[in-house]
């Protein structure tokens, strides 16, 4: 069974690896938790998309995550990385970021 960098199997605290702070000075963006968006989630979305700048589904019935999880292979944790679930649902890998327009 895979583990986490530290031999964990299990969430870490927010800037548990200070060395891998992005250049925006954002932390843990890809393998601790999985973060709901404010996305639609349409598996078939994509299929008759625009190929530039895609807005997404406008409304659906489950939300999109992104970034992998601790739960999920090695080669899921990166950012672009997709995954979805009904809005009730509380899975144990997935979070959420507080987050603002930049403008």
């Amino acid at each position: 069974k895979e583990k986490g960098i530290k031999g964990e199997v299990l969430t870490m605290p927010v800037g548990s690896f200070p060395e891998s702070v992005s250049p925006y000075g954002l932390y843990d963006m890809a393998g601790n938790v999985a973060e709901w968006v404010q996305d639609w989630y349409n598996p078939n979305y994509y299929k008759e998309a625009p190929l530039s700048d895609p807005s997404g589904p406008a409304r659906g019935a489950i939300k999109a995550m992104r970034g992998g999880s601790w739960l999920k292979p090695a080669i899921s944790l990166r950012t672009s990385d997709r995954d979805w679930g009904p809005m009730d649902s509380r899975p144990s890998g997935a979070g959420f970021r507080c987050a603002k327009d930049a403008h």
